[in-house]
């Protein structure tokens, strides 16, 4: 009879534990807050697949710009932020919402308008003279509006051109609110211009007149950087998983897949990891 015992008792712990086990095992999965030019330029579809075969790990992928990213993980709903407004990353950090952050590509922004080109732009390198013309002209310009690591940049280069956007702004500047790719829609739609990264216009398909009309400027450079939500704030956090996703994305066969994404021939980001967090 003990040995009985012993043994429905044994059999009911396999069970528990079996399930456990099967419950852990079916979670294996992180959330990432990122933003939406990582989403709509494609390199998710190509790049998490990859991750997962690697690894077993299932990426949920919160698209948003990079201010709401950061948001969503603060609140703990995150394991991972995947952005591009260094600025806003730092800070991050510094308030103990990160553990650390690391470089892993970059690309560049873009001023996209219409192949009319009302405020004559088209073709120059210095794009603060561009935001100049287009504020004289009262071009129809769109603005993202969303916290974005690309409105952030938008509006840093309205400063660096002597303009102050607030007061400046009039009925020529539309600000929508959203993301990327609802912001170059809604540029075809105007004929206005639009500052946009690289890597969504090369995946956009809805063109229309728009084309790229001023590219080059050393301050079009857009950097991206990753970071691991602190557990210690969240415990919910799943740091070994969501170290495992980043440790994916600066290792060399992480760095050579994002290298490898390209659409027509064109590559849309390059990597530059540094091994030594920021």
């Amino acid at each position: 009879m003990l040995n009985r015992r012993l043994f429905s008792a044994f059999a009911a712990f396999a069970f528990f534990a079996a399930g456990s086990f099967s419950a852990s095992a079916q979670d294996k999965s992180i959330v990432v807050a990122s933003t939406t030019s990582t989403q709509d330029s494609g390199l998710f579809d190509y790049l998490l697949p990859l991750f997962k075969t690697k690894t077993g790990i299932d990426v949920k992928v919160i698209a948003q710009g990079t201010g709401q990213a950061l948001d969503t993980a603060r609140r703990g709903d995150a394991d991972v932020v995947f952005v591009h407004a260094k600025a806003q990353e730092l800070k991050f950090l510094e308030e103990g919402f990160g553990v650390k952050r690391y470089d892993v590509m970059y690309n560049d922004f873009v001023l996209v308008g219409p192949k009319s080109d009302p405020a004559g732009v088209k073709g120059g390198k210095d794009i603060t003279a561009a935001f100049k013309a287009i504020l004289a002209k009262k071009a129809p310009f769109v603005s993202r509006g969303d916290r974005s690591g690309t409105h952030s940049a938008e509006l840093k280069l309205w400063k660096e051109a002597d303009i102050d956007i607030g007061k400046a702004k009039g009925e020529w500047y539309r600000d929508i609110g959203q993301g990327m790719g609802a912001a170059l829609n809604t540029a075809g739609a105007m004929n206005a211009y639009v500052l946009s990264d690289r890597g969504t216009w090369l995946s956009f398909k809805n063109r229309g007149d728009l084309e790229i009309v001023v590219e080059g400027d050393k301050r079009l450079f857009n950097q991206y950087g990753v970071m691991l939500v602190n557990p210690k704030k969240f415990p919910a956090v799943k740091a070994d998983l969501g170290q495992q996703f980043i440790d994916y994305l600066i290792s060399d066969e992480g760095q050579k897949a994002i290298a490898g994404y390209k659409i027509d021939g064109q590559q849309l980001f390059f990597p530059d990891a540094r091994r030594d967090p920021s």
